[in-house]
């Protein structure tokens, strides 16, 4: 029996048994002749030139692709033709930012140094109410996406007595202030709690979601690197949120980008399964995205995550303290929590729709294995050893205090109702949306969050017809479309009707000539999706940054 099997595997190798043969005389004819030491060179370098190669193509935490592209544009705008048509842009933006900066405080002067003497406490409040009138866009009447998720006068009178007893505290030091302590331990396990994570879940308490995001991307890194990975890799969707992009640029980690579903605006499992490879460290899912408001498919992210044994991020920051609420508000979803067994970190960010105050959000393990990664410490530095849970070194105290004040406050019977009244405005938007023609919107948003384009007119006309009404919404690219997040104050009464009646009228002044270029300031927005160069783009942003920060006379 062993000698037949033998024979038809000898049978079966032939073919290749000859083509090595083949390769073996082909090579030994190339270097018949040849000194021993040029043989030598020559298989020196071309190990050297495939090892190069496969470093340019892998050990790199950019895409082969995306670094020629940066390449060829780098090189394209040093002709001086199109340097200085870039050049006189970029001046004419950065003037066009000037004058929208100035005009918004009124064209008045800025402090450049500490007063010789004091004001007086009457005098800094008057100076207070003076800069607050700067902003002319009132929240509360429910026009703005997003922004403040919250609106409670009491809360608000209960966190100003909060911060006041905890102004001064900071959780860097425990042995002091283990008020504190206790409070940021409690807020992680209410959290933990509500994400159904068993008694080993853990986390800490972290600015918000960008933090967030990124310490579980350091820890995804860090454990990755232990294992021997040189250049550990993020997969993620391309609608996830941009600080998976700033986590990769900060730690030196490579970031795929895999595609949505072009209907459902889902991420793409499949596409996601193909990217996986001995690099990657960490799956990202979202609950909802940012841009469209959809819930990835987490299930099917988990059941990858568990199958390669890689971890899986969630990332709920926005949809934090909805989820959990939703099967008593009466708008159940699918599970997207520690239920899902490939899924071991969770970011939720309190100072969204958990209504605390902006500067908090929990990030979650399932267990301490994977926490631990992130942690900060020193041992040998002559200040003594010095360990962080954090980035942060000193923390505002009074920051965990307002949360943990705060949670306390809505309890889940808060936390439910706003929940429900949430989800029905969302709804009542999206049928509104949906109703018009000329509007079409992105996917089945389940959440807080509805976008909508058109095929039949720029959305950005839309955007700006809806901006002169008072609107402010979201202005999104790749494709054209915006969104409206929605927050406690537009549950408020007449605000949806509002909504209705002034969308219906500018679309319908807007079909009047659907083909009308958009000429106003979302002209910039859709022109800036044209340019193939996006550190043009990157340039603007400069230019805003820098403006915001510029205290020159005026």
């Amino acid at each position: 029996m062993a000698a037949a099997v033998f024979d038809i595997l000898k049978q079966l190798l032939s073919p290749f048994r000859l083509g090595h043969k083949y390769v073996q005389d082909k090579v030994n004819s190339v270097f018949e002749g040849q000194d021993a030491w040029r043989v030598a060179i020559i298989t020196c370098g071309t190990t050297l030139a495939i090892i190069k190669l496969h470093e340019l193509q892998h050990n790199h935490e950019q895409h082969l692709i995306t670094r020629l592209k940066k390449r060829i544009f780098k090189l394209l705008r040093k002709l001086p033709s199109v340097q200085k048509k870039i050049s006189s842009s970029l001046e004419e933006t950065s003037r066009v930012i000037d004058e929208s900066i100035k005009k918004s405080i009124n064209s008045d002067a800025y402090l450049t140094a500490i007063p010789e003497k004091g004001l007086s406490d009457d005098e800094v409040l008057s100076e207070l109410k003076r800069y607050r009138a700067y902003g002319t866009v009132d929240w509360q009447e429910g026009w703005c996406s997003g922004m403040i998720y919250g609106q409670d006068s009491k809360l608000t009178s209960l966190l100003a007595k909060s911060y006041e007893i905890f102004a001064f505290s900071n959780p860097l030091h425990p042995e002091v202030f283990p008020d504190i302590r206790k409070m940021e331990a409690e807020v992680v396990r209410m959290t933990c709690s509500l994400f159904n994570g068993g008694p080993e879940s853990c986390g800490v308490v972290t600015t918000g979601g960008t933090e967030s995001i990124m310490l579980a991307c350091l820890a995804y890194r860090n454990q990755a690197m232990e294992r021997g990975i040189k250049i550990p890799e993020i997969i993620a969707p391309i609608t996830a949120h941009a600080a998976f992009d700033k986590a990769a640029m900060t730690f030196r980690m490579k970031l795929t980008h895999i595609p949505i579903d072009p209907v459902t605006r889902e991420a793409d499992v499949n596409a996601m399964r193909k990217a996986i490879n001995k690099n990657t460290c960490v799956l990202v899912g979202s609950a909802p995205q940012f841009p469209h408001g959809i819930v990835d498919p987490l299930k099917e992210i988990s059941e990858l995550g568990v199958k390669y044994n890689i971890p899986v991020h969630c990332d709920c920051c926005l949809g934090g303290f909805l989820v959990p609420f939703l099967d008593q508000a009466g708008y159940p979803i699918d599970p997207v929590d520690f239920r899902l067994p490939g899924v071991t970190s969770i970011s939720a960010d309190t100072h969204k729709y958990g209504q605390a105050p902006k500067g908090s959000a929990v990030l979650m393990y399932k267990t301490p294995d994977y926490r631990k990664y992130q942690w900060f410490s020193i041992t040998n530095w002559p200040g003594g050893i010095y360990a962080t849970p954090t980035f942060a070194g000193s923390r505002a105290g009074s920051e965990i205090a307002a949360c943990w004040a705060t949670m306390l406050y809505v309890g889940i019977d808060g936390y439910v109702e706003s929940a429900r009244k949430i989800i029905s405005t969302a709804r009542a938007f999206t049928k509104i949306l949906r109703s018009i023609d000329g509007l079409k919107v992105f996917g089945d948003p389940k959440l807080s969050v509805v976008a909508f384009g058109s095929d039949q007119f720029d959305i950005y006309r839309l955007s700006d017809a809806l901006t002169e009404r008072g609107w402010i919404l979201n202005p999104l690219q790749f494709p054209s479309s915006i969104h409206i997040c929605v927050v406690m104050a537009h549950t408020q009464a007449g605000v949806v009707e509002r909504f209705e009646k002034d969308v219906n009228e500018c679309v319908n002044e807007i079909m009047k000539n659907p083909s009308a270029p958009c000429n106003g300031a979302g002209a910039l927005y859709g022109m800036s999706q044209q340019i193939p160069d996006r550190s043009v783009v990157e340039e603007v942003t400069e230019i805003y940054l820098n403006a915001s920060y510029n205290t020159n006379a005026q």
